[in-house]
């Protein structure tokens, strides 16, 4: 039996309900008509009849070991079809590099097996370099062998038939099993075109060498510029989306200068060589004296002087005999003459065979992925060098298409495909900003997507009386802080008595762990202060990554139960930075800085009738390469209804790298549900005049098209489940909508150079030809180029208009109580990201602190159970602590 809600198929079986993306139920019509262009570039498909045949592909050594190697798998293919292209009957090939590969229309038969003879393709057998991986001086039998040709056996069998036509459909807006795999080998073919041209592959971005293209972060670490292509079924039809996009690389040149730059020393002699280790683990270089790559694996454990491997060597007639030999001395006897013999070597063996390779003979080779997490300074630079002006990356993308000559491709021709060299225009539509209130209800009109507090006083600010400032920082004048703080807030409406304490940590406090700085600190705040604070204000040394933060927050949030303000002190401390600090502290603290009109006068569509509480959901993993680091789930949910701008932050942690929240519904073995949702049902009950949610509204970030089903399918389930589980009566109405940021689609204005205004929604064009979905720029981007939201919306039972959803989500632009600009994802989403980031930071600096040999790797105890995240003191736990 199928049922339909709200858009949303539902197929009953076995008491089972399988939730499908509901499609598009029509487009918004209010807002002010703008021309804009879009990164799209129509694709016309004259040869539908085509189908591909996907054939699997293994490649095995002649020691029938398998090939993974991504470079020498599109080597040994590329072979193949030059050694036996009349067997293939001269077919054109997509090869995805690993383990697939397409033609246009079937090849002779079904099953082939060829042998493939390569020139040398690895270098890790080469002589001119010591180790039992390469010859030694008298080795010839082991000389003629490393440099005979290499020899692979290439299995190729059918796997499937994917018609060309399906994409048609899919544009059609008919569910077509085969679309995504036919757009997949069109991806492929790009991907494909990029390799021969030597780029670096990244997904479905590609990025050469060109110096111009890359900027030096520091620390070894360079950004490099490159361009994302991916084909794309939109209400206009098919579309090639071309957009810039960046990755980190290991900037290339001597690994001497690598390691100097990147453990910031200058002297050799001081760097971290445990460190350097793991740095240069897995990295790939290219010996100077003889032109080879190789792989490092690790370091030797003598200098180049004192580390000795064992070589033949033949005296005469006789057979010889092995004697150890330094790197150093080795060397020497082939004319290479070391500066730094007191250098380690480079192991570019294999675990059990080393091979040494001394470092001042090794270049780190181009287009390297650097995958580690940047400093917040590489951060920094490499955001300020990325910027692109909306008129630099038009052209940029529009030259790429022309450049790249795609049509050119065989495989394209034969499918009949022609991709226009121009950017697709779009209609868009501008939606007037939202009327604010402010103190003394009285109104504030956002201008460009921005406002300010000049004049104006917070819509409710608070009273502070017991409070104190802590100092971490040796470099810091509390009294002038102190007096600034209480003089901005008094023009802002915030009475804020003198503090009861200044306190400083003491000097030898500084030499100290930070879990002993914050106890010792606190121990001064108790002894200076008569009872416990209603507020912390707490000078911190340094802005990013400072270790006493975490420690400071958990003490706080979970032990102490107070709010709790840091900053830094920095050389523009003036009016405008001290209201951002109060702005949060109002806001921590039950404020509220400033509340939509609609909200004030209580006449919100859909929502002001009914309960209704909106969710904000996210998932915030651990940093590139560690995998022990659990990942936080944080929801957040709307209170005092029919409010939409106060929040209430439930958190927990789930295992690493799980992007689905296990922990929405979480039954206990006494019938309890001890999940986040209820936590949050609760606390919208008992502050909303004792109601409970009839309408349930969730923004979802950080999900692909790919985990859209589990979001309608595990995620809801469990929110109906926590709700079901607190007493009868009738199920809420849901409403659930995806917002990505990580998207490659932008917009730009076809009659101006500056970025598209505030406000502005496509819905129409470039959107999905069948699914309800549309891209919003609630923000205004003064700089660089704006990326708008692209918001899907899957389910739909409360029944919005298309109208009434926009403008619901552009006012949920506003209500960010942290800034005085409407930002980019709505409010939800943004403060559900802070909590989890926030709370992340109680565990960071204790459980999961980097160890000594920092393999990254999760003990057996870590991987097996995830901890608990600490949670939060009931004085706090209501509090929007994450603003």
């Amino acid at each position: 039996m199928a049922a339909k809600t709200g858009g949303a198929v539902q197929v009953h079986k076995n008491d089972t309900v399988k939730r499908t993306a509901m499609a598009r139920n029509g487009s918004g019509r209010e807002g002010k008509p703008i021309r804009l262009l879009s990164n799209h570039f129509a694709v016309k498909l004259s040869g539908i009849d085509a189908v591909f045949y996907q054939y699997s592909v293994s490649i095995k050594s002649d020691d029938d070991q398998v090939v993974e190697g991504k470079g020498i798998g599109r080597k040994v293919i590329d072979k193949m079809l030059q050694t036996y292209s009349s067997e293939l009957a001269g077919k054109d090939f997509a090869y995805d590099g690993e383990k697939c590969l397409f033609t246009v229309g079937p090849l002779p038969q079904n099953n082939f097996e060829f042998t493939v003879i390569m020139e040398e393709t690895s270098a890790r057998a080469v002589g001119g370099s010591p180790g039992h991986e390469s010859p030694g001086p008298g080795d010839k039998k082991r000389v003629k062998r490393s440099h005979l040709p290499k020899q692979f056996i290439v299995g190729i069998s059918y796997a499937a038939r994917i018609p060309l036509r399906s994409v048609a459909l899919a544009l059609q807006g008919s569910d077509s099993d085969h679309a995504q795999d036919a757009l997949r080998v069109l991806d492929i073919v790009l991907r494909q075109q990029q390799a021969k041209r030597g780029c670096l592959l990244v997904r479905q971005s590609f990025f050469s060498d060109d110096s111009r293209n890359v900027v030096d972060l520091t620390g070894g670490v360079s950004g490099c510029r490159g361009l994302h292509s991916s084909f794309r079924t939109t209400m206009n039809g098919l579309s090639l989306n071309m957009d810039v996009s960046t990755t980190m690389i290991v900037t290339p040149g001597p690994v001497v200068n690598f390691l100097l730059t990147n453990q910031n020393v200058r002297d050799i002699r001081d760097i971290d060589w445990p460190k350097a280790k793991r740095m240069l683990k897995n990295l790939r270089v290219k010996a100077t004296h003889n032109n080879m790559e190789f792989k490092i694996i690790g370091l030797s454990d003598q200098p180049c002087s004192r580390q000795t491997f064992p070589m033949k060597v033949r005296s005469g007639s006789s057979e010889g005999q092995t004697v150890d030999i330094t790197v150093e001395e080795y060397f020497k006897s082939k004319q290479v003459f070391l500066e730094k013999p007191y250098l380690p070597c480079l192991d570019v063996g294999k675990p059990k065979r080393p091979n040494y390779l001394p470092i001042e003979l090794a270049n780190m080779i181009s287009l390297q992925r650097y995958t580690k997490a940047l400093s917040s300074q590489q951060r920094t630079t490499l955001v300020e060098k990325s910027r692109q002006k909306p008129q630099d990356r038009m052209r940029v993308v529009t030259d790429a298409v022309k450049s790249n000559r795609y049509d050119d491709d065989p495989i394209f021709s034969s499918c009949g495909i022609k991709i226009d060299s121009q950017l697709t225009r779009v209609e868009g539509r501008v939606l007037s900003a939202p009327m604010l209130v402010v103190g003394n209800s009285q109104d504030c009109v956002p201008f460009k997507g921005r406002w300010n507090y000049n004049n104006k006083k917070l819509f409710e600010p608070v009273r502070i009386e017991r409070w104190a400032i802590v100092n971490f920082s040796a470099r810091c004048d509390m009294s002038r802080i102190s007096r600034e703080l209480i003089n901005c807030g008094r023009t802002k409406g915030i009475i804020i008595e003198g503090p009861y304490s200044l306190v400083d940590e003491d000097n030898q406090a500084r030499r100290c762990a930070p879990i002993v700085r914050v106890e010792r600190m606190f121990e001064k705040v108790k002894a200076n202060l008569p009872g416990p604070p209603e507020f912390l204000l707490c000078v911190l040394p340094e802005r990013k990554n400072c270790d006493i933060y975490g420690p400071w927050k958990k003490k706080n949030l979970h032990e102490m139960g107070i709010v709790t303000q840091c900053i830094v002190p920095t050389a523009k401390m003036n009016d405008q930075y001290f209201t951002n600090v109060l702005l949060k502290i109002n806001a921590k603290l039950g404020g509220m800085n400033s509340k939509l009109a609609l909200e004030h006068s209580r006449k919100i569509p859909v929502i002001n009738k009914i309960p209704t509480i909106i969710l904000g959901m996210d998932v915030s993993h651990g940093s590139p390469g560690r995998s022990d680091i659990p990942s936080i789930a944080a929801v957040v949910g709307s209170r005092c209804w029919p409010l939409i701008s106060r929040y209430r932050a439930s958190v927990r942690t789930q295992s690493p790298k799980v992007e689905m929240i296990d922990s929405l519904f979480k039954p206990l073995d006494n019938g309890k549900d001890d999940g986040i949702i209820r936590e949050l049902l609760l606390d919208f009950y008992t502050t909303s005049q004792q109601r409970k949610p009839e309408q349930i509204i969730i923004f979802r970030d950080g999900v692909s098209e790919s985990q859209f089903s589990q979001v309608l399918n595990l995620e809801v389930d469990q929110i109906i489940k926590a709700y079901q589980n607190m007493g009868q009566g009738p199920p809420p109405k849901i409403t659930v909508i995806i917002a990505q940021k990580n998207h490659h689609t932008k917009l730009f204005q076809a009659d101006a150079p500056d970025n598209v205004p505030a406000g502005t929604v496509v819905d129409s064009g470039i959107v999905h030809p069948k699914q309800y979905d549309f891209y919003m720029c609630a923000h205004a981007g003064p700089i660089g180029t704006s990326r708008p939201t692209h918001y899907h919306v899957l389910l739909d039972q409360i029944g919005f208009t298309a109208d009434e959803l926009q403008s619901l989500v552009l006012s949920l632009s506003y209500v960010y109580q942290r800034s005085t600009t409407a930002i980019s994802v709505v409010a939800p989403i943004c403060y559900a990201h802070l909590a989890a980031a926030q709370m992340s930071q109680f565990i960071k600096f204790e459980e999961f602190a980097d160890t000594s040999s920092g393999s990254g790797v999760p003990s057996s105890s870590t991987a097996a159970t995830v901890p608990e995240l600490p949670r939060l003191h009931a004085d706090v736990c209501s509090s929007m602590f994450f603003c």
